[in-house]
């Protein structure tokens, strides 16, 4: 299984930074992944459905670490790029103004 398509939505909040959609082997899309900066650092929130007694429950989520660790260094590079290229537009807008 190949990660083959990652689309970054950052948002200006707190803790979450972005919102996720990832397209596995070009035909399977999992959508509402988040970038969330916790104590440690950013890491990847699975999408989840809130229960009936008010806990979350992962909708979509990888079975082993090593997948986990894989889909969240592709998805964290892509969130820095997207980071970046955002950044590197604001400072084109100001050079204008």
């Amino acid at each position: 299984m190949e990660i083959t398509e990652v689309r970054v939505f950052p948002v200006t909040e707190e803790k979450l930074k972005a919102y996720v959609t990832i397209t596995l082997d070009g035909c399977f899309v999992i959508r509402d992944l988040k970038v969330i900066h916790g104590n440690t650092g950013l890491f990847i929130a699975m999408p989840a459905k809130r229960r009936k007694d008010g806990s979350f429950k992962d909708i979509a989520h990888p079975l082993n670490s090593e997948t986990r660790e894989r889909m969240e260094r592709i998805i964290l590079a892509e969130y820095e790029r997207e980071v970046a290229r955002g950044s590197a537009r604001l400072a084109g807008t100001e050079a204008h103004d």
